[in-house]
């Protein structure tokens, strides 16, 4: 399939940026190993509408976080027709608001764990009571763990939340679901395998997900076969609500008596060395390059 001019839009202005310059290159190499006209384009470096400027005619997002994932760059290039890979601009911004995904699935009738929204007025003691201990403190609109932590005592809960909201103005706590930590990539309308991920105590931090190798990824995931399509099944469904397509990554948890409950959704997951899209895909039969080439050409617009 010929592509034509392809931008590969890495770096961007958030958190996540280590991240993405390590993604974008990886993909970029990919692309160009596969024969496609494809070139590095930074965003945080060069303004967006250079792109039409210099003809390209798709862009493939490895920009993780706000400036990226949020929507903000998918309503850019629909503005300027420019065909781009993942979810379109509500999916996006839908998905990368840990509060409303979890809204909208809740609304559907989907299981994710209970939370509350802290501010500077929360009680921390009534939240404790609420949800249970231990608690995860976030922030609502970054990934990869970015000022995330796992709360074990009331009295940790303010100095948890003031480092969220470092991040942002908008800071949930979750109740803490005990069990296996899987992860779901799709690509267009096809489920991956599962992969499922066993951290140091427990704990699936920034530098245990990108920087160490301390952490273990089992796929194929080790559950029979019938409950892997039901959860897989149930992942497509949590997409579906959100709006997301090309490709992207569900986060959840089961327990132990097999109850799945899902975390969070990845519009534009992360493509190193250490990431769980391309370790699923090569499951799937599919090489590095080849996932990369099929998530191009789903690019598209609208």
């Amino acid at each position: 399939m010929d592509f034509g001019k392809v931008a590969v839009l890495f770096g961007g202005s958030s958190a996540e940026r280590e991240v993405s310059l390590m993604s974008g290159k990886a993909v970029l190499e990919a692309l160009q190993r596969a024969g496609v006209d494809a070139h590095a384009f930074d965003p945080a470096e060069r303004d967006l509408h250079i792109l039409k400027e210099e003809g390209f005619e798709r862009a493939f997002i490895v920009l993780h976080g706000r400036g990226g994932e949020d929507g903000t760059v998918q309503g850019a290039l629909e503005l300027m027709g420019i065909p781009y890979t993942g979810s379109g601009v509500m999916a996006s911004a839908l998905s990368m608001d840990k509060w409303r995904t979890k809204m909208v699935w809740l609304a559907a009738g989907l299981p994710t764990p209970r939370y509350a929204i802290l501010d500077e007025h929360s009680d921390w003691d009534a939240v404790a009571a609420e949800l249970g201990l231990p608690i995860f403190v976030k922030p609502v609109h970054e990934g990869s763990s970015m000022g995330a932590t796992k709360v074990t005592a009331a009295g940790q809960l303010k100095a948890a939340w003031e480092l969220a909201a470092r991040f942002d103005t908008l800071v949930i706590a979750e109740e803490f679901v005990s069990g296996a930590e899987l992860t779901a990539p799709f690509l267009a309308e096809r489920a991956l395998p599962l992969v499922r991920i066993v951290a140091p105590d427990g704990n699936y931090d920034y530098q245990h997900k990108y920087f160490t190798d301390d952490t273990r990824y089992d796929c194929p995931c080790g559950l029979p076969a019938e409950q892997e399509r039901e959860l897989q099944a149930l992942v497509m469904k949590s997409a579906q609500m959100l709006g997301c397509r090309g490709w992207g990554r569900a986060d959840l948890i089961l327990t132990d008596d097999g109850r799945p409950y899902l975390l969070e959704m990845n519009t534009a997951p992360g493509m190193t060395g250490h990431s769980l899209v391309p370790m699923s895909a090569r499951v799937a039969g599919l090489s590095f390059e080849a996932l990369c080439l099929a998530i191009l050409a789903e690019a598209r617009l609208g």
